[in-house]
């Protein structure tokens, strides 16, 4: 009986991945409890002991000092052993499963999708346990098939009904792990991650710095002939990757996170973290991006507030502000300046604000603030009946 009681605990060690001491525990558990109904069947009121010797596998029940042997067991107490050996095996598992995967919270696992649900993409990890990206931590590029291959990243890992394993695809550690699987460098510390910024779909920024004069961070993530980057965007499905040289020097890496557009200059406010970036007219819509989208990862990843504008631009926006008849040519470019490119943006200031700046005291920001909210309802009241007007020609 001890060495096929052995051989069985072996077996679902191998099998199940559980420590040998658990089974142990799991089998003295239901033992005891089998002996309790034994003990309550016979009307004895006496303490129940189980000894399992874990090298020979020699197991030895008693109820008081008497000793019960197999053949006393009766069907329902060996059936509430099983029903107890079953139940702690399976608690044993997912203590496994989830103690192995809460380890790899932050890091990227790969799976295979096996089932595609209407809130949520399910990943066979391997055998070992199911993943679950919900849509909401997909990437807006990710369309999977049944049986496709798949890396994400282990956002949480948490005891809810089992185990689940919540990946995601639109995290930004997904890209910086990515990048450590295909960089040997960053995984030997030679080149570092300094910042990652991603508009998941559609764009990501990564600034990389070398620790080694010899090894040039741009040339280590791209690969020859862009074989490791490529790799990285096929696996995000076609999203944009820029990757950039980070440095102390502020004014540079900002003209480095806001490439390919061409900088002619920049000031900055460092108390505010604020950059005024200058740039010529026919680099103003490349600085700023799509949807603003440059510029907005490139504020991210500096970590600070890039204003971007042209001559023409800071121009045209003094001409609107000098408009409004509470602000004078000199508050408009005091305005300007100050970040207040526009009506919208106006409004939404708040007058202590713009008490503050020069020329604008609290009296005048109220009026401003008061004129701008005015112009803004008129024009709003003309685009509805500019629409309406179109609506009725149409029809």
């Amino acid at each position: 009986m001890g060495k096929e009681f052995l051989s069985v605990l072996t077996q679902l060690e191998r099998e199940k991945g559980l420590d040998k001491n658990v089974l142990i525990e799991a089998v003295k558990s239901a033992l005891t409890v089998a002996a309790k109904k034994i003990a309550k069947i016979t009307s004895q009121d006496s303490e129940v002991r189980v000894e399992i010797d874990p090298s020979k596998g020699d197991i030895h029940v008693y109820i008081g000092d008497k000793e019960i042997m197999s053949n006393e067991f009766g069907r329902i107490a060996a059936q509430t052993a099983r029903q107890v050996i079953i139940q702690k095996i399976r608690e044993a598992e997912k203590d496994n499963i989830y103690n192995e995967y809460k380890d790899k919270e932050g890091s990227i696992v790969g799976g295979i999708v096996y089932r595609l649900e209407r809130k949520a993409v399910i990943l066979d990890l391997m055998g070992k346990a199911e993943g679950i990206i919900p849509n909401s931590f997909l990437s807006p590029l990710d369309h999977f098939r049944i049986g496709e291959r798949v890396k994400a990243f282990v956002y949480e890992v948490k005891k809810e009904k089992g185990v689940q394993i919540i990946l995601s695809r639109k995290h930004e550690g997904l890209v910086r792990k990515l990048f450590n699987l295909e960089v040997p460098e960053i995984g030997d510390g030679i080149v570092e991650i300094k910042g990652i910024a991603r508009d998941p779909g559609e764009r990501t920024k990564i600034a990389v710095v070398s620790k080694d004069d010899k090894v040039d961070c741009v040339g280590a993530c791209v690969g020859i002939r862009g074989s490791r980057v490529k790799s990285i965007i096929e696996e995000l499905r076609g999203e944009k990757i820029d990757i950039i040289r980070w440095g102390e020097d502020v004014k540079e890496f900002i003209k480095m996170a806001l490439s390919p557009a061409v900088i002619s200059m920049i000031e900055l406010d460092r108390e505010a973290r604020r950059a005024k970036v200058l740039v010529a007219a026919d680099q103003l819509s490349l600085s700023i991006g799509r949807k603003g989208q440059n510029v907005r990862l490139a504020s991210k990843l500096v970590g600070w507030e890039i204003d971007v504008r042209s001559r023409e631009s800071i121009e045209e926006s003094i001409k609107k502000l000098f408009a409004l008849k509470a602000v004078g040519k000199k508050v408009a470019a005091v305005l300007v300046d100050a970040g207040y490119n526009n009506l919208n943006s106006l409004a939404r200031a708040e007058a202590t604000g713009l008490s503050s700046l020069k020329g604008i005291g609290a009296k005048k920001a109220a009026s401003i603030i008061e004129e701008v909210k005015k112009a803004i309802a008129i024009e709003d009241k003309a685009k509805v009946e500019k629409k309406e007007t179109t609506k009725d020609e149409n029809s």
